[in-house]
């Protein structure tokens, strides 16, 4: 153990869901880590079958903006993680990913520390480097009036306003806090809402999508941004990859938001290229910047 506390990632050479199986609290997944290995070995699959069928090539030619990769939204740094203290985590991992050029996603949870404690490290961040600095803010599907109070503590410093629609399926939330399934009715309420505080329209992002049902709420939203995400392989949905349901529907999607995003088993350049290839603007990445500020380790693709 250092000063930080003891990581609970395995260090594994490869983080594929292989080290830390069925570690909930922890770095690992459900379903034996059965998503989280889907997550990582199905871009791997994309680009084999593009190999195949000479398109391979094209992907790697694809450029891209360093702001187009951000840092997912991470609390529960003592449970999940292993720090001593919750709160040391967040200014490192933002101000990290900052520089190297990501863009940032802020998360919540409970105990309210947690998103408290994110907003005092985007906080630090614009009075030490950047006084116009602001980060995507996703809150979990808690009650409307929580949120709305919420909202109100994040339109400051936000970029973008997302809701974790998936989280209420999170294992280690369950028996903590009243979370719950929003309509688009739900949604289109609390977009309002952050529209009037922030007096412009905000870009409005849905989290989590990955099922029939989770398309269909996208098509009566109507989100500016679609996450396709099965957070990490720690959502109790069903079984499949981020990258498959892309590329099953990211044309359906494109025809309900004006961007696609994606996360789970980015691990490189060619992954972040595979994943533009398919449709997304942006992705994000969690578990190996989470491993790389902890340690004190450069995060390269």
């Amino acid at each position: 153990m250092n000063s930080k506390g003891e990581l609970k990632c395995r260090r594994c050479s490869e983080c594929a869901g292989f080290g830390c199986i069925d570690q909930l609290p922890g770095l690992g997944g459900l379903f034996h880590n059965k998503n989280f290995q889907l997550n990582c070995s199905a871009w791997k699959d994309l680009q084999k079958k593009a190999e195949a069928q000479g398109q391979l090539e094209e992907i790697k030619k694809i450029e891209f903006s360093l702001s187009q990769i951000m840092c997912a939204p991470v609390t529960g740094s003592q449970e999940n993680i292993g720090y001593e203290n919750e709160g040391d985590f967040y200014f490192p991992y933002f101000n990290f990913s900052r520089q190297a050029g990501f863009g940032v996603c802020v998360g919540d949870g409970c105990p309210d520390e947690k998103l408290k404690f994110g907003i005092e490290a985007v906080k630090k961040i614009r009075a030490e480097f950047d006084p116009d600095f602001k980060a995507a803010f996703f809150l979990k599907p808690y009650p409307q009036e929580v949120l709305f109070e919420r909202l109100k503590k994040v339109i400051p410093y936000a970029s973008h306003i997302g809701v974790d629609i998936d989280a209420y399926n999170i294992v280690t939330m369950r028996n903590k806090v009243h979370l719950e399934k929003k309509t688009a009715g739900d949604l289109s309420e609390l977009r309002d809402f952050a529209n009037n505080l922030a007096g412009r329209e905000i870009p409005f992002v849905i989290k989590g999508v990955f099922t029939d049902e989770d398309l269909a709420l996208v098509r009566d939203f109507l989100p500016e941004v679609a996450l396709v995400s099965n957070h990490g392989g720690r959502v109790e949905t069903r079984e499949g990859s981020s990258a498959d349901f892309l590329v099953e529907h990211a044309a359906e999607l494109k025809k309900s938001c004006k961007e696609i995003w994606v996360d789970g088993g980015i691990r490189n350049r060619l992954d972040v290229q595979t994943a533009l290839y398919y449709g997304t603007s942006r992705v994000l990445i969690a578990r190996p910047i989470i491993r790389a500020v902890f340690d004190g380790e450069n995060f390269r693709l």
